[in-house]
């Protein structure tokens, strides 16, 4: 008996270390891949003992309901406060865990070519005029995806929603709508200010005013799948911490702290 106890305990130490060592899976918003691919190595390198990290970028909501569904998930970086409630309201994330580190602004993009020079974003700019008699607005798809949100709050708050929704290229995620300006396959985009920032493809011609729509924020949080990794709660800390905050201000983001 005290053999097979020994037995036991040896096979729960091996597989706690496995875990441990075991890659850490983090399913983040598709705004935060340059960041996050800057930060992996940082990660690495602060403690030996550190796993690596795997990573997978799309729309916030795609993210969420992949979660929902089982998929392994050890944390969830979210593009707006909805879907991390989402996945609290149905017990699939450590409520203690979230926090929400960083901030973004919306602009407003063209080709990086392009001629236009609208005022600055506001009730008065004709964004209608702007596209054009076929011109398309590019945005994340507003159904779901936070960018698209944000840019339907921003149209809403300023009177031009309803002309402009039948007029949306309505993307994936927010991405995928800084790729069809960048092409020129629509003559303007709606994004967030460090996507523009990441691009050489595309201008910036204004910035949203932030009372126009929900402030841009992004939850960070451990799912319930990891909740007995410790692995897990030290890369959100590392992500959410002063090291990274750096680096995050670095590509465009607001940090919490200094």
């Amino acid at each position: 008996m005290h053999r097979r106890s020994l037995l036991l305990a040896g096979l729960a130490f091996g597989s706690a270390r496995a875990q441990e060592t075991a890659p850490l899976t983090v399913f983040a918003a598709a705004s935060l891949q340059d960041g996050l691919r800057a930060l992996e190595p940082l990660w690495r390198a602060a403690a030996a003992g550190n796993p690596p990290v795997r990573f997978s970028f799309a729309a916030s909501s795609a993210l969420a309901r992949q979660v929902e569904q089982g998929a392994p998930a050890d944390l969830f970086l979210s593009a707006d406060e909805p879907w991390m409630d989402y996945l609290a309201q149905r017990g699939l994330i450590l409520r203690e865990s979230r926090v929400s580190p960083l901030g973004n602004a919306l602009v407003l993009i063209a080709p990086a070519d392009s001629t236009l020079s609208p005022p600055a974003p506001g009730p008065g700019m004709d964004l209608a005029g702007l596209l054009g008699p076929q011109g398309r607005l590019a945005t994340g798809d507003p159904a779901h995806v936070p960018a698209g949100l944000y840019a339907k709050a921003a149209l809403e708050n300023f009177g031009q929603w309803a002309v402009i929704a039948p007029r949306l290229a309505r993307a994936e995620n927010v991405r995928a709508a800084l790729l069809l300006v960048e092409r020129g396959e629509a003559p303007l985009g709606i994004v967030y200010a460090t996507d523009a920032r990441a691009s050489q493809g595309v201008k910036v011609l204004g910035t949203f005013p932030p009372g126009s729509h929900p402030p841009v924020t992004y939850p960070f949080a451990v799912t319930r799948r990891a909740a007995d990794r410790p692995a897990a709660r030290m890369l959100l800390a590392f992500l959410a911490g002063p090291v990274a905050a750096e680096t995050w201000r670095r590509f465009g983001f607001t940090t919490a702290g200094p």
